[in-house]
């Protein structure tokens, strides 16, 4: 059986800045002209889809909305443009498949949509996600090697060679759930992604009306590139100066999670569209539908705020709720009084990781005979402050400063004495002749010891098999997971595990420490390849993981380009940050005796879990230190505290 894709795609919802991306290509020909502002978000509902590989391009679905219908074409540019400009659902997937084919060496592909709740043309952009789908398809089928920015301009792209002429803003829904703050700036894009504080609860509904989108941006466009009357003037100002300076309240308002200041803007943003731009396109931004929900008092104890959707007009309305108490009643009370179907959205804080693991169940035979009494996690080292600590204690603290609150270290059975010892009181007599400054550091070494649980890897099964003894531990929530041998140096206030975590929490996705290496010494590590995700090169969508590779291989499929340095090589490194996905394939691995070299191996997993879902490696900005060796551990205690960036 060939490779299989299971993908999502959720639909897209406008915040603010609905209009401004399409206004800011008219900067091309008018610099005075302000860029364009969005917040945009993908919805809970959205496209789901199974994907293999075919000789042809085929979409195909049992789902009513496709009324028995399906796409079959020859991976032929001429044919699938020619499908593309004739309009129609299938128009867009041909669109983005020729455009592919334009650009990249493909077969064809067989997508099977599962199942589809993203309701269709109401502002939610459902044909942006069926294009996504298509460009995900063909970047994962075929490793394409491109990051988001790479999927969602393909998926543009190939919308644009259809009837269609949306913005770029639809697009976003490649993002998965999670708002994201767009610039646009001429034919220039940026995204930042926000992250929430605190639970925002949205309402969105069709208005069950009628608007003609497609004379909306007609009559819009004539506004540009130079304005020459009253109304035109303020369509430029409205969707120009006055809207970059509310979506910039906007992102701070939805990071704070201040869903009365979000309210606040949205009904400043449809006051000032109403009064500045609904004059340019009188007839279909009138929205006699929109604002009877919008003015219906009813409502109003349970939102904070109100605006329409998208390109405006009947389409559809957006609420923000007080709660989530009355996120729900509002979408009975739409039911109920005009029988509109509400959708929610709750936009949440990203996971916290709030769990590490940290594996030191092996012999350390490389660091013979020393280990025979002292486990090598406890070897000394000097660190910053002056005090002589072991190796797991600094690490325990740069996870304490981290934020870690549980810590579960993977041990022999034989081994839990060394920790015991370290960890309990000393007497009065020890601890009476110890500095003031250090009884204070033996409270905190009693503190973490409180942290800390541990877990008994009672056969040596490999380092993933290590791993999978924490899946009770981690309890279905993503965990941050240390090597034993090896401490870190933060080259700014954060540590580098508080910069891991960080990433996770901007990207969702399971991640991988990574630092360069040189090209000679590629077949130590496990090396990891893909594309930027963003413009600081530190976060990379992985598009494959190759343990050890030889120098020639490496050279030739495993080189990752970067702005400053040109061509790199990538190794993982040290940290990980483990989503339950990675549990589930070191289960299946382990239920059917799936190993590497006779073990089970962490990369393994984490290679099924790149198939499936994704991961992200990431550059902290700081310098590993290992102490797995005798040469690496004489060069850490030389070495370690007294770098600089």
């Amino acid at each position: 059986m060939g490779k299989e894709l299971k993908l999502f795609v959720p639909g897209r919802l406008c915040l603010f800045g609905e209009h401004s991306d399409w206004a800011s290509i008219h900067r091309l020909m008018n610099s005075s002209i302000a860029p364009g502002k969005a917040i945009v978000t993908g919805v809970e509902q959205g496209i789901y889809a199974t994907v293999t590989e075919s000789d042809l391009f085929i979409v195909e679905s049992e789902l009513p909305s496709f009324k028995n219908e399906s796409f079959e074409c020859e991976m032929d540019v001429k044919k699938l443009r020619e499908t593309a400009q004739k309009g129609g659902f299938f128009s867009y997937v041909a669109g983005v498949a020729s455009y592919v084919l334009d650009h990249y060496r493909v077969k064809g592909l067989r997508i099977h949509v599962d199942k589809m709740d993203l309701p269709i043309k109401s502002g939610l952009s459902s044909s942006a996600a069926i294009c996504v789908i298509v460009a995900r398809a063909f970047n994962e089928m075929y490793d394409l090697q491109l990051n988001t920015m790479g999927e969602m301009s393909i998926a543009f792209y190939g919308e644009q060679r259809t009837p269609s002429r949306c913005g770029r803003l639809d697009q976003a829904c490649a993002f998965g759930v999670m708002p994201v703050n767009m610039t646009f700036d001429g034919n220039e894009v940026y995204v930042d992604k926000i992250r929430v504080k605190k639970p925002l609860y949205w309402v969105f509904s069709e208005l069950n009306g009628k608007k003609d989108t497609v004379k909306i941006l007609s009559d819009l466009n004539k506004c540009y590139p130079f304005a020459e009357t009253e109304c035109e003037k303020n369509v430029q100002k409205a969707l120009g100066a006055d809207n970059e300076y509310l979506v910039e309240r906007a992102v701070k308002a939805i990071e704070e999670g201040d869903a009365k200041e979000v309210g606040k803007l949205m009904l400043e943003a449809q006051e000032r569209f109403d009064k500045m731009v609904a004059p340019a396109s009188p007839k279909e931004l009138s929205s006699p539908v929109l604002h009877q929900i919008l003015s219906d008092e009813n409502i109003y104890p349970f939102t904070y705020g109100q605006k329409g959707v998208g390109s405006q007009g009947d389409g559809s309305v957006q609420f923000i709720a007080r709660d989530e108490q009355t996120q729900q009643q509002l979408v009975d009370y739409l039911k109920k009084q005009y029988n509109m179907e509400g959708f929610k959205l709750t936009l949440k804080p990203g996971k916290k990781i709030r769990k590490a693991i940290i594996p030191v169940a092996g012999f350390g035979t490389r660091l013979y005979p020393e280990t025979r009494s002292i486990k090598k996690e406890f070897f000394p080292i000097i660190d910053k402050d002056g005090f002589v600590k072991p190796v797991i204690m600094n690490l325990l603290e740069q996870l304490e400063e981290s934020g870690i609150e549980e810590i579960c270290i993977v041990i022999g059975e034989e081994e839990q004495r060394q920790y015991d010892e370290f960890f309990s009181p000393l007497t009065q007599e020890h601890l009476s002749k110890l500095s003031e400054e250090k009884r204070a550091y033996e409270e905190k070494i009693l503190a973490i010891g409180k942290k800390i649980t541990y877990v008994y890897q009672k056969e040596r099964k490999g380092f993933g098999h290590a791993v999978y003894q924490c899946r009770a531990f981690a309890d279905n929530e993503p965990v941050l997971l240390l090597l034993g041998d090896m401490i870190y140096e933060s080259f700014e206030d954060r540590t580098c595990s508080r910069q891991l975590i960080d990433a996770y929490e901007e990207c969702g996705k399971t991640m991988i420490s990574m630092q360069t290496v040189p090209l000679n010494e590629v077949s130590r590590y496990g090396i990891l390849c893909g594309k930027w995700e963003n413009t600081d090169e530190t976060i990379l969508k992985v598009t494959s993981m190759i343990e050890k590779p030889d120098v020639s291989y490496a050279k030739d499929c495993l080189k990752v380009k970067t702005k400053s340095e040109g061509d790199q090589y990538y190794c993982a490194y040290g940290q990980y940050v483990l989503t339950p996905e990675v549990f589930e394939a070191l289960e299946y691995n382990i239920d059917n005796n799936v190993t590497t070299k006779g073990e089970i191996q962490l990369t393994d997993a984490l290679d099924m879990v790149r198939e499936r879902t994704g991961i992200r490696g990431f550059v902290f900005n700081g310098k590993v230190f290992d102490v797995g060796t005798p040469e690496m551990y004489r060069q850490t205690i030389t070495e370690f505290g007294k770098t600089s960036s």
